[in-house]
């Protein structure tokens, strides 16, 4: 009976305009001053806050964003995660957030539908193919599960794709791992807010930071479209926007802005019950639990903050994924959106102090902000509780380009100076 009665009052409530609905977090009004100040309702900023509050103890924090909770590039990516990373400072980082992943419904009490369906990799060359198989090995140094597969075997795991002798790329191997796939992003943004709040922290909507408050050279605040707001410690996570409300500190950082953008088919029977990455031409695919295809493609090339992007791109990435799979070609595309990325200069993100007392940098993302979440949020909430990164993120600073030590990750996608 009690099972009946769930099952009845939902049907009722959500025929009746969800009347009566319990909110999932708080819509609290500002404090004058709080101990942390996170700018930033996305999935980074909502983790860093939620791991304040659990693993430091920090519980006076507000998360401010201009919007709603998500909605920048939290609700504008095609949901991929994978720690197929090979350079040093990204290997174990990207590594630690998948294994959080792995526990993250368990941990926030919320299921984020994640879901492993692994990863393939395609190789198109020779050249291509040494170079899965030395990044394979780096991933297995480091205890990362990877696989090398020759073309009979992605054959008979990927049927559908173009093998024909007129294929545009031949495809020759891929590289798999089977711990990659892909989750729910709004699911998460909701389960970090929900567990955040729960823990104390303040959630502000619709409360744009205007500008940062200074005193002896030290950030001591925000000024909001909601009033001034004290703060010990600010913590940028705002994506696309780092590099200008950096600038009101100040700062002028090896970031541009650049669009990315998403598209989603009509629904069709399940397909594609994995993740592929056409590296040759730079497209990738899943479907998702709707029997949409979700796929991507490469920067615009331009900089811009619009949440669109252009007909050159959506040419290029259909062009891609009809020569990768012709099954789909006389499918109708639903929407395309756009990301606005925070593109670094070596394709590798920052977490770090900054040289400005008080402001702390969780920003430079690249094509990797989604997946990395649950490990950014972890490490940017030990670098903001205790004033020094955590080894995992040690390598993310500022300084690297002033020292000569970039963390070249171009494999993992293109930066804005290679377009």
């Amino acid at each position: 009976m009690s099972e009946r009665y769930s099952l009845l009052s939902l049907l009722s409530r959500g025929l009746g305009g969800n009347v009566g609905w319990t909110r999932v977090w708080r819509e609290p009004a500002p404090k004058p001053a709080y101990d942390v100040v996170i700018v930033g309702g996305g999935g980074h900023g909502l983790a860093t806050a939620y791991y304040l509050a659990k693993e430091h103890g920090v519980r006076n924090v507000a998360v401010l964003e201009k919007g709603w909770l998500g909605g920048g590039n939290t609700g504008r990516n095609t949901t991929v995660i994978r720690s197929n990373y090979m350079m040093p400072g990204n290997t174990k980082f990207y590594e630690r957030s998948v294994r959080l992943w792995e526990n993250l419904s368990q941990d926030l009490n919320f299921n984020v539908m994640f879901s492993q369906r692994g990863q393939f990799n395609l190789c198109h060359s020779i050249a291509q193919l040494d170079a899965a198989r030395r990044r394979g090995n780096v991933m297995r140094a480091n205890g990362i599960d990877a696989e090398l597969f020759d073309r009979e075997e992605v054959r008979k795991r990927l049927p559908y794709l173009d093998y024909s002798e007129n294929a545009r790329f031949p495809i020759i191997g891929a590289q798999f791992q089977g711990r990659a796939g892909t989750a729910r992003h709004d699911a998460m943004a909701w389960g970090f807010a929900r567990a955040a709040d729960r823990l104390g922290v303040d959630i502000i909507q619709q409360c744009e930071v205007t500008g940062l408050l200074r005193e002896h050279g030290r950030i001591v605040g925000v000024e909001t479209t909601r009033g001034g707001i004290r703060a010990g410690k600010v913590g940028l996570a705002v994506a696309g926007h780092t590099s200008r409300l950096a600038s009101m500190a100040g700062l002028r950082l090896p970031i541009e802005s650049h669009l990315l953008q998403g598209f989603v088919t009509e629904s069709l029977k399940p397909l594609v019950d994995t993740v592929i990455s056409f590296g040759a031409a730079h497209f990738y695919i899943s479907q998702s639990d709707k029997g949409s295809l979700v796929f991507g493609g490469d920067l615009d090339g331009y900089n811009s903050y619009a949440q669109r992007g252009g007909l050159p791109i959506i040419e290029h990435t259909l062009a891609s994924a009809k020569a990768l799979m012709p099954c789909i070609s006389r499918l109708r595309m639903l929407r395309h959106w756009a990301g606005v990325m925070d593109m670094s200069m070596d394709g590798s993100p920052f977490i770090t102090k900054t040289p400005v007392d008080g402001l702390y940098l969780n920003g430079g993302w690249c094509y990797g902000g989604f997946k990395a979440t649950p490990a950014s949020g972890w490490c940017f909430a030990w670098t903001i509780a205790n004033d020094r990164p955590h080894e995992d993120n040690a390598l993310f600073t500022l300084d690297r380009f002033r020292n000569g030590r970039q963390i070249d990750e171009k494999g993992a996608g293109p930066v804005p100076y290679a377009q």
